[in-house]
């Protein structure tokens, strides 16, 4: 996620804005104090304590970094602190920019205002021969009937929807009780429905600016009021009524029935990777020591759990998977920390934000699995045995800070060739930070990792009236390729990327060492007749590919674009053969 706040209804949200998650070293730099240093939290202290102290200088725009008079590219700058206040430059657009492009894509349909304009996990299920989508993000809910992508229709609406004005609903992180994160759904076969698992985490947003200067808010995450864990339903149909809950788990595994307000740990993180069989795969810090992270308003360095699904309604804990440099209280893990150069930058997130993913199912023959852990670099893990899973390989890739590092990781061509990629991305807009490459890996051999490409920069069609796409404003770089929970769960030869303000770019990556632009659809940015001018910068934030359609689905500030493209095929305006969740038989 890029950014989700404490929103408020109308001009209260642009103050929630301008005052979330700013380093100390940006509060300074625009007028904003926050006081002096004052930890009080006693893992909070260790930390500080065990790390040294050198934030990065926020560079001069046009000087440090900006423009290429001579080859019209852009030079981004090498380090910069986390900001929502980030500076624009000498040469970039004094305006928003309403043209769309496209090469090999079409747009089927436009539907506004389905989303919010920060962020939407996104899935779709079959029932009774009817396709539903699903948008969410925290603070709303969406579900479309998309059975024809060409007349989408709204069946379930929850929470605010945007306008000019802003939200229609108030939704304040601080007060939320129940904080619904991602999901996955899959075909159970012991309970023969399809089964929805909702992770439950620590807002990432809106609570606290910097955890070193409000220790009031440090204690109000540490006594969290809502569920640090998961949630599992069973789906009688395609709407909220209709499901049952069957299971409620903390990944606070050494306290299983701590309640509310004294869970430890972070909860569950994004979406797991579970296909409805016996193994599901978490990202997760269990308990308070996994502390060793930078960034500025968080405060855990999540790992990953394993758990035990075959009775969907009785999950059971069943390991815990850490890599070096994420522990409080170890010295080797404070060592292995303290050797990596962004410690004590105050800036890096530092761990996972993502489950581990593999191809296929434990109980299938998927035994390799892969993790990016932001700041902590790349893993690969044998989890043939996943009561005690091993920690094969490792890469790690010089400091690309502000955004995230190593977050997002792509395993559909694994099986076909031994490579995977993974790719962070940018967190401050205006490109004031460095890029984020999306890296091909060679995985041919787990245990011995090397990044063999970097996927190439997208660059701006003809006729555009910029020369890189860092002067048309806001943010600029890869965020996700959709996911597991995508309908064949890939393609071979060709892999979509949200790419914030460069829309969505198709790669061929048919040999993923030669990865190559094949298409790309690039919408027009929002106007003030649709949604708040703050908001514009985010645009294009996510991506889910129907691939047994071939429709994809491209979420913009504004709203959905359903996309076909000759590169996939020939778009299907009906239901899909097969149901999805596909319908996988017992182990």
């Amino acid at each position: 996620m890029k950014r989700s706040f404490g929103i408020k209804a109308g001009g209260a949200v642009m103050a929630a804005l301008l005052n979330a998650t700013m380093l100390t070293t940006a509060n300074a730099q625009h007028g904003q104090d926050l006081g002096p240093l004052n930890v009080v939290d006693p893992w909070l202290k260790a930390w500080q304590d065990a790390t040294p102290e050198h934030p990065p200088t926020p560079p001069t725009p046009g000087v440090d970094y900006g423009m290429d008079p001579e080859t019209g590219a852009f030079r981004h700058p090498v380090s910069t602190p986390l900001t929502t206040s980030a500076p624009s430059f000498p040469g970039q657009l004094d305006h928003w920019d309403q043209n769309s492009y496209a090469k090999n894509v079409d747009v089927v349909a436009f539907y506004p205002a389905v989303t919010s304009p920060w962020h939407a996990w996104a899935s779709v299920v079959d029932f009774e021969g009817k396709r539903f989508l699903y948008t969410h993000d925290r603070d709303y809910l969406r579900i479309m009937d998309v059975t024809d992508p060409r007349q989408a229709r709204i069946v379930w609406s929850q929470g605010g929807v945007w306008s000019a004005e802003g939200s229609s609903e108030d939704f304040d992180s601080s007060a939320v009780t129940d904080y619904f994160g991602g999901v996955t759904i899959a075909w159970s076969p012991s309970l023969q429905r399809n089964v929805l698992v909702a992770s439950y985490e620590i807002g990432r947003f809106g609570l606290m600016e910097d955890k070193r200067r409000q220790p009031d808010k440090v204690e109000a995450q540490r006594h969290y009021n809502s569920l640090k864990g998961f949630k599992v339903y069973a789906m009688n149909g395609p709407t909220p009524d209709q499901w049952e809950l069957i299971a409620t788990r903390t990944t606070d595994y050494q306290h299983p029935d701590a309640p509310i307000g004294e869970q430890q740990g972070s909860g569950a993180l994004d979406s797991v990777t579970w296909w409805g069989g016996q193994y599901m795969l978490l990202s997760a810090a269990p308990d308070d020591s996994y502390g060793l992270t930078e960034y500025p308003d968080y405060l855990y360095s999540p790992g990953y759990q394993v758990w035990d699904m075959a009775d969907p309604a009785d999950p059971k804990f069943v390991s815990q998977v850490t890599v070096p440099g994420q522990v409080l209280g170890d010295p080797e893990s404070e060592a292995a920390y303290r050797a990596n150069p962004r410690a004590g930058n105050r800036t890096s997130w530092m761990g996972s934000r993502t489950p581990i993913v593999l191809s296929r199912p434990v109980e299938e023959g998927g035994k390799i699995g892969f993790g990016g852990m932001g700041g902590l670099g790349f893993y690969s893990f044998d989890l043939s045995d996943p009561a005690q899973p091993k920690t094969l390989g490792h890469i790690s890739v010089p400091p690309s800070f502000a955004g995230t590092e190593f977050d997002n990781v792509d395993v559909s061509q694994y099986d076909r060739t031994g490579f995977v990629f993974s790719n962070g991305y940018p967190m401050n807009e205006n490109c004031y930070e460095p890029y984020k490459d999306i890296f091909s890996i060679d995985a041919r051999d787990p245990a011995n990792l090397r990044v063999a490409a970097k996927f190439p920069r997208p660059t701006p069609p003809p006729g555009a009236e910029f020369t890189d796409f860092c002067q048309r404003r806001g943010s600029f770089g890869p965020k996700r390729s959709g996911g597991l929970g995508q309908p064949e769960y890939g393609r071979q030869g060709i892999v979509p990327y949200a790419f914030y303000n460069a829309g969505i770019q198709i790669f061929d990556v048919s040999d993923p060492a030669q990865p190559a632009i094949a298409g790309y659809f690039v919408p027009r940015f929002a106007n003030e007749t649709e949604v708040p001018e703050y908001t514009f910068g985010n645009s294009t934030f996510a991506v889910f590919t129907e691939y047994d359609r071939n429709i994809i689905w491209a979420f913009s500030v504004n709203g959905v674009y359903a996309l076909s493209t000759p590169l996939l095929g020939e778009p299907k305006f009906t239901a899909p053969d097969k149901p999805w969740p596909e319908r996988r038989q017992p182990q």
